[in-house]
């Protein structure tokens, strides 16, 4: 096992913040009676279990998981209502939940010793929230979350809109890998530097819900919703679903312009999610492959969608594809304040700092005035990584515990953070707490100015993102290449 940590708080810290929510009222008391204030429970256990991750003759692996199965429960809710779950952990080590894209209150976030003391074993700790926004949502430990994650820990959670669109179906599929030996065991190698270097721990068996599969039954004429989460530790997907035309309503949980996918791709980031319109077009009897293209050389067949010899109709429906809107403020671009973020580090990064110019990019109010003398050369990026650390945001790598938040945004004021890509990997940037409107890549606007909660960014790309600052607290702000997240590329962001 490697040596490396999620990085914590001191208890004197996390204590400090905590009074500092619990006045602020971000923590909202249990209810002694939860039918009769219209609060949906849940109950879910961490532990170990065993799972059929390769097809058979293959044995099951063993596997850590809620309620022993992978993924986890599906917890399906509707929008506004108030959900309470308890989480007991039966693991050997501590662990949290994380309701990845939900904006709850920031007690309520998940993150080990930053939002809440982490759940020891044997523990229970109850979260209790509302479902502000509609959507495509999961739920993942934040406590060493490379291996707990790696190692199965994940499970949907979806919020219903009051008005759906129409469809024939309404499936998720879950996607991830595994890094498994010929006798489908787990290859205990997680954390190791070479992963944490690189682009992060990228398995050889991928799955969908929990196995791999062989087709996916459909009928010609049918209309479905397909939910897509990347659960993966690293891995990103590209999927091609062939004669078929994937049309985008949401990604990250939040509506979008409905949409074709670009060059007739779905790719999707760790952590990412898409919900698509599929429209089965194919004929009856047939089957189409979905090829997963992001990596060149070494695409592969998913799954087949296999036609029933009976069509659910001749052609697909016309039925109205676009989602409410969800209650998010608008950020006004004309008052952003405005900062700038630049992610470094990892092999090759101190050859793309050179290619770049040697430069952070342009100065922020938030970026330190030393750092462009720091890291305008070679030697500069090579002394941080011999110190250390591996990645870094903005100079710093995130290592030990964590100190002063990295950026303070006034509380709801819009603001514009501008990302600069300074290393030779791709890297899903996640913010908690909030969505934000992706608003321009490399200088030039994005078509559909999308929400988001997690944006992939490509080597050497500059992204802008805009948001209001609404939900108070501390905030993480990571890298979801949970390997890339442990060795240092991880900050906080403080909204007060």
């Amino acid at each position: 096992m490697s040596d490396f940590r999620v990085p914590t708080l001191t208890r004197r810290a996390f204590l400090a913040s905590t009074a500092a929510l619990l006045s602020a009222g971000a923590m909202l008391p249990l209810q002694s009676n939860a039918r009769a204030t219209g609060i949906r429970e849940f109950r879910l256990r961490a532990g170990p279990g065993r799972a059929q991750i390769a097809p058979e003759p293959h044995g099951d692996t063993a596997v850590w998981c809620y309620d022993g199965s992978l993924p986890g429960p599906e917890i399906r809710i509707r929008q506004g209502e108030r959900v309470r779950i308890a989480v007991e952990n039966a693991l050997g080590e501590e662990t949290t939940v994380h309701w990845h894209g939900v904006r709850v209150p920031n007690a309520m976030d998940g993150v080990p010793d930053l939002t809440q003391a982490p759940i020891a074993p044997g523990e229970t700790f109850t979260y209790e929230f509302d479902a502000v926004d509609a959507g495509t949502f999961w739920y993942h430990p934040h406590q060493r979350s490379f291996e707990q994650v790696g190692r199965g820990l994940y499970g949907r959670l979806i919020v219903e809109e009051a008005d759906a669109v129409r469809v024939d179906r309404d499936e998720t599929w879950v996607l991830s890998d595994w890094r498994l030996t010929k006798t489908a065991e787990m290859q205990d190698d997680f954390g190791n530097r070479h992963d944490m270097m690189h682009n992060g721990r990228v398995g050889n068996t991928v799955t969908v819900n929990g196995r791999v599969p062989d087709v996916f039954p459909v009928r010609k004429g049918e209309r479905i919703r397909l939910r897509l989460i990347n659960a993966a530790n690293a891995r990103i997907f590209g999927l091609d679903f062939g004669s078929h035309e994937p049309v985008i309503i949401a990604l990250d949980g939040q509506p979008v312009e409905p949409h074709a996918t670009e060059d007739g791709l779905v790719v999707l980031g760790p952590a990412m999610r898409a919900d698509m319109i599929l429209d089965m077009t194919a004929n009856a009897g047939g089957r189409v492959s979905v090829i997963d293209r992001f990596y060149e050389g070494l695409e592969y067949r998913l799954v087949d969608l296999a036609y029933d010899d009976t069509p659910l109709r001749e052609k697909a429906p016309d039925w109205p594809v676009v989602l409410p809107p969800n209650p998010l403020p608008e950020p006004d671009l004309a008052m952003a304040i405005r900062h700038e973020v630049t992610f470094n580090g990892g092999m090759m990064g101190a050859m793309v700092m050179q290619e770049m110019g040697g430069s952070m990019g342009e100065t922020g109010q938030d970026t330190p005035g030393a750092m462009g003398g720091m890291m305008g050369n070679m030697e500069g990026m090579m002394n941080m990584m011999h110190s250390g650390g591996i990645w870094f945001i903005n100079g710093v790598a995130a290592e030990g515990h964590i100190t002063d938040p990295m950026l303070t945004l006034a509380r709801d004021k819009s603001h514009v953070i501008a990302m600069t890509n300074a290393t030779a990997w791709h890297h899903p940037i996640h913010l908690h707490g909030h969505s934000f409107r992706v608003i321009s890549r490399n200088g030039r606007p994005t078509p559909h100015r999308e929400w988001q909660d997690t944006v992939l960014m490509s080597p050497r790309e500059r992204v802008e993102i805009a948001l209001v600052a609404d939900n108070p607290g501390d905030w993480m702000f990571h890298c979801h290449i949970l390997e890339h997240h442990a060795a240092g590329m991880m900050g906080v962001f403080r909204v007060a």
